[in-house]
């Protein structure tokens, strides 16, 4: 060959054509199905070579290695592990949710689906499903194309009775472009796809009333508000989440549905590693007690029967695989023979398209063999006419076909029919059989063309094949659909197991922390001279808060707090405070719980225990303080508290209507009692104490070991707008405490 014979081409252009090549045949014959059938091309080779050894649903089971051996020896040319691989899927109904191959064997499960046996230890046939898709394979409905060989004919798509990528999905990457497509419930889709027959100008807004949203094998809840769900089936692309389905039986959680694709072994593995790492106190163990007859059936066990169960359910929704992400992109190979992404309409209406072909086809294929029939049972009738003449004719005749076609005017195919009739045929029973062939034959071929001629009618018999399918495999929906998910991550808070505890602070500036409220701080032991500072009770996933001399404020997490058992640490090493202050106040509440906060030059306000907290060490500037003055304990507001005692230390009682003071986040305040400036500054008077009063409360006044309680209608006389000086209480001077005492307290 000469170099002239040679066609020159650049390399540019060769590797865009074979690039183009390689992804169309991606595209169009491995990965992405046909929108009639909803297979892919493995697929359907799978189940074809499957109906030609005859596997059909009333059949035995045969080896799986002899299908694997059909088709990749017959059709499609690849591994056989690709091979087997697809049919696994097809038969595992936690893949497909309306399998099209009936294994027997083990076949993989949920929690490893690659753990099937080899092809040569398990067997398979076809369920009855499938047969929705092949039943009318021979009667004309498809186009045949030869294999990769030219030995044999395959078909280039199943004449599928329903719209079955809708019903089982599919999931598929090729060149550029994926498709991923959830299954649904199969009433919802039959409903759907014949109120579109029957109104073709329907929207998404009606079909939406039918198909309320994706479906899998299992109740596991799926996640989606309908806004979500209707822009996803607008537009063939989105998302949507699905939960795992629990119980609580005691202390314990059972989970017994997961969502598509996830693995038990795994979701055990992350719960286990939560575990590990201490951010799941309230759980003491986990078990895997599933079997045959309940596959999936996780049992997470808690450490009491207190611990909500919900809370943790969530956070193992937003940390582990019991709640998935699902992308939803509707791309098919369209009736055009390209790839496209439907919306869900369209996806329907042209599957009708397909299905009306498809079932023209199957009819004219019929009309044909009916009138072919009906051409031969003429023929054999009209030999009845004289009987006696055939039989002469085919007796002596060296021609007898063509002398019977020019005596009976028949055509070549009657001829060959008369003459291979058996004589016994020739009674007159058979020949009112024949008649009523004829008849029966004659019925159906108007039925036929009326049906062909009549666009109602064709899509009535649709519509009826739709209604017998639904009778006979139909199904309620499984997977319940709820708008949002409380899928939330444990904060370290969230992780510490509850308890009520007492926080101390001794004027020393040690702190620590006590179980339960039933102690008196008192008691406890302190460093030498240091003594009890102040003290407060709540929970041990709450939030400490400690008050400055200067008015700044520092958060702690409770739980860190040493043990009371010992004399605790100082604040200084957990802070970084100014030099030389002290800390007047220990506070520990809920982000609304109110707080009393003032200072002894007579200023406060009211704050949410939110205004106080602060992830920094150096605190937050909380409180401006009048020169000279410092903070005073902060006292915690409860609902029934109406008012509030004010005492100076020269005894001065001021009381006042709560709702005189103003909430702030932070500031100066309001004046609560009046306290002139020049006393302040030379420390002759400040504000000593306050308390908050109820209505119905008495109020104790202590001085070293002598007190005085003032009932409600003693401290009445006290009351007095705000910022006033207030009134002396008999001849008590340097007041050291003012105390609220219940009324059932008293009673």
């Amino acid at each position: 060959m000469t170099k002239d014979q040679f066609n020159s081409i650049s390399l540019k252009k060769y590797a865009e054509e074979s690039y183009l090549n390689y992804a169309m045949y991606v595209i169009l014959d491995r990965a992405l199905p046909n929108i009639g059938d909803g297979l892919k091309p493995v697929q359907r080779r799978i189940l074809y070579a499957m109906s030609e050894l005859g596997l059909d649903a009333s059949s035995k089971y045969k080896k799986s290695a002899r299908t694997v051996g059909d088709v990749i020896g017959k059709f499609h040319p690849h591994g056989d592990s690709a091979a087997y691989e697809a049919m696994v899927l097809m038969a595992q109904n936690f893949s497909f949710k309306y399998p099209l191959v009936d294994g027997q064997g083990n076949w993989g499960s949920q929690d490893d689906p690659k753990s099937f046996a080899a092809m040569r230890y398990t067997e398979s046939k076809l369920t009855n499903f499938a047969n929705l898709l092949i039943s009318e394979l021979k009667s004309g409905t498809v186009d045949w194309q030869p294999n990769f060989d030219g030995s044999l004919l395959e078909p280039v798509i199943f004449p599928s009775k329903i719209p079955t990528i809708l019903l089982n999905g599919t999931s598929g990457i090729a060149v550029g472009m994926a498709t991923d497509i959830p299954s649904h419930n199969i009433n919802e889709v039959l409903d759907a796809t014949i109120h579109i027959l029957e109104k073709p100008k329907s929207e998404l807004k009606d079909i939406l009333k039918i198909i309320k949203g994706p479906d899998f094998s299992n109740k596991s809840q799926i996640i989606a508000s309908r806004d979500e769900l209707e822009e996803m089936y607008l537009n063939g692309k989105g998302s949507f989440k699905i939960q795992a389905k629990w119980k609580q039986e005691k202390n314990q959680i059972i989970i017994d549905a997961l969502p598509y694709q996830a693995s038990g072994s795994k979701i055990l593995e992350q719960i286990a590693e939560q575990m590990l790492n201490k951010k799941l106190p309230m759980v003491v163990d986990l078990a895997d007690e599933g079997d045959h007859e309940f596959p999936v059936r996780l049992v997470i066990t808690l450490k009491s029967n207190r611990v909500n169960a919900e809370d943790l359910m969530n956070h193992l929704y937003a940390s582990t695989d019991l709640q998935k992400s699902y992308r939803v992109n509707m791309n098919l190979i369209s009736l055009k023979g390209g790839p496209k992404v439907f919306n869900l309409v369209d996806l329907l209406k042209e599957w009708i398209v397909f299905r009306k072909d498809t079932v023209k086809r199957k009819l004219e294929h019929r009309l044909d063999k009916v009138n072919d029939r009906l051409h031969i049972l003429e023929g054999l009738l009209m030999i009845f006419i004289d009987i006696d003449k055939v039989i002469k004719i085919i007796r002596k005749s060296e021609e007898p076909k063509n002398d019977l076609i020019k005596e009976f005017k028949l055509s070549d195919i009657q001829a060959n029919a008369i003459l291979e009739i058996k004589l016994r045929q020739l009674a007159k029973l058979e020949q009112i059989k024949l008649q009523d062939e004829k008849d029966q034959l004659e019925i159906e071929r108007d039925d036929i063309e009326k049906i062909l001629k009549s666009k109602t009618r064709l899509k009535t018999l649709i519509k009826n094949e739709l209604l017998e399918i639904k009778e006979n495999f139909g199904e309620e929906r499984k997977s319940p659909i709820v708008e949002s998910t409380n899928a939330k991550i444990f904060s370290e808070e969230d992780t510490i197991v509850t308890e009520s505890i007492t926080v101390v602070l001794s004027k020393a500036g040690w702190i620590r922390s006590a179980k339960g409220h039933e102690i008196d701080p008192t008691s406890l032991s302190y460093r030498g001279d240091d003594s009890l500072q102040d003290f407060a009770r709540g929970k041990s996933n709450q939030l400490a808060v400690f008050l400055d001399s200067n008015g700044k404020a520092y958060s702690i997490p409770s739980h860190s707090l040493p043990s009371a058992r010992g004399m605790g640490e100082p604040i200084t090493g957990r802070l970084n405070a100014d030099s030389g202050v002290q800390f007047v106040s220990s506070i520990i509440g809920s982000e609304q719980d109110k707080f009393l906060i003032m200072n002894t030059g007579g200023y406060g306000y009211i704050s949410h225990f939110e205004n106080m907290t602060s992830n920094k060490k150096t605190g937050r500037a909380f409180m401006k303080l009048p020169e000279n003055a410092q903070m005073l304990k902060a006292i915690p507001i409860r609902d029934d508290h109406s008012h509030i005692a004010a005492v100076s230390n020269i005894g001065k009682l001021l009381i006042f209507e709560i709702s005189e003071l103003p909430t702030l986040g932070k500031g100066k305040g309001n004046k609560i009692i009046n306290i002139p400036k020049a006393k302040l500054e030379t420390g002759e008077e400040f504000m000593a104490h306050a308390q908050l009063l109820a209505i119905d409360s008495s109020l104790k006044i202590e001085v070293g070991k002598r007190s005085v309680t003032l009932k409600p209608k003693d401290w009445s006389e006290y009351i007095l707008s705000r910022a006033k000086r207030g009134k002396k209480v008999g001849k008590l001077i340097n007041i050291e405490r003012l105390t609220e005492k219940l009324k059932s307290a008293e009673d």
